[in-house]
């Protein structure tokens, strides 16, 4: 297993998506060959927004367990599939040595208005976790929203479904990316004082085009603060500017968040890997590879 020197007992991990061509694996497993020295606690290999990616989910988690030190966690989502069909997966999953599953809801498929829960299928993700924890004890991850899913008919109907997923055997909560730390702390105190054991890991995007952070953010419900809209101003044709601002915007986040004792970060690398680095080598955490680890990694980028 990879190891690696770290202060203040910082733990990471690691989102990638399904690359839809060859230069794009290329890059993905680049990535992965960089930032596994880091060793992260697993790395996250995300699932189409309506399930279109299950095969190409399934084969990259199966290479990193297959072919790294690392530990593959596959997103699996209730959509567009019955009962049946996901836990046949979850078996397979099990039965390939994968312990680690990140549990969600899912998007509506595209070009539908709404969430519609399969007929046959799982509704709700706390529904999917139950259905996974009876197919073995898996390490489960679900999603968590600091400032209010888009869809949730209040925060307090958003929380109670939190909580369920907690409740059905989520092993912790991985929060949607945010740039206000003041609302992943009032939401972490709010499960204290819930009564909530689950660690709750702040997910990190670091950004890397501004425009696009904007699309994201507005279909997510995150709120873009001022002050960031500020720093990036005037920067889309400078990439170079751009990617200092946006380490240093990142740095800044995760030393706040640290000072306030969080020690797990969950960081969604959009399959690049030069951002996380540096903001992981801020928190302390430094490569210390074995040399087998190193030469298993060589062979995977190749």
């Amino acid at each position: 297993m990879t190891t690696a020197t770290r202060t203040g007992g910082i733990a990471v991990s690691f989102e990638f998506f399904p690359p839809a061509d060859a230069e794009m694996e290329a890059t993905l497993w680049r990535s992965v060959q960089r930032l596994a020295p880091l060793a992260p606690r697993f790395v996250s290999v995300t699932y189409g927004a309506d399930g279109s990616t299950r095969s190409r989910t399934h084969n990259i988690v199966t290479r990193v367990q297959r072919e790294t030190p690392l530990t593959g966690a596959p997103h699996l989502t209730c959509v567009g599939a019955p009962r049946e069909e996901i836990l046949a997966l979850a078996r397979a999953y099990w039965d390939q040595g994968i312990r680690h599953i990140v549990a969600l809801r899912g998007d509506p498929p595209q070009g539908a208005t709404r969430y519609e829960p399969h007929p046959g299928g799982y509704a709700y993700a706390a529904d999917l976790v139950a259905g996974l924890k009876g197919v073995g004890d898996f390490d489960v991850s679900v999603a968590a929203y600091p400032e209010v899913h888009p869809e949730a008919n209040s925060a307090e109907a958003d929380f109670e479904n939190f909580r369920r997923k907690v409740d059905a055997g989520a092993t912790r909560a991985i929060t949607q990316f945010f740039y206000d730390n003041d609302a992943f702390l009032r939401f972490r105190d709010r499960c204290a004082s819930a009564g909530i054991r689950a660690p709750i890991v702040p997910g990190i995007l670091p950004i890397t085009r501004f425009p696009q952070v904007l699309r994201f953010a507005e279909r997510c419900g995150a709120t873009i603060p001022v002050r960031l809209r500020e720093r990036f101003a005037g920067l889309d044709d400078d990439p170079e500017t751009r990617k200092l601002i946006a380490a240093s915007v990142a740095i800044e986040q995760v030393e706040r968040l640290r000072g306030e004792g969080v020690g797990d970060f969950h960081f969604y690398t959009l399959n690049r890997a030069e951002l996380t680095y540096a903001i992981c080598h801020a928190l302390g955490v430094r490569p210390g590879a074995t040399a087998s680890a190193a030469t298993a990694l060589a062979g995977v980028a190749s």
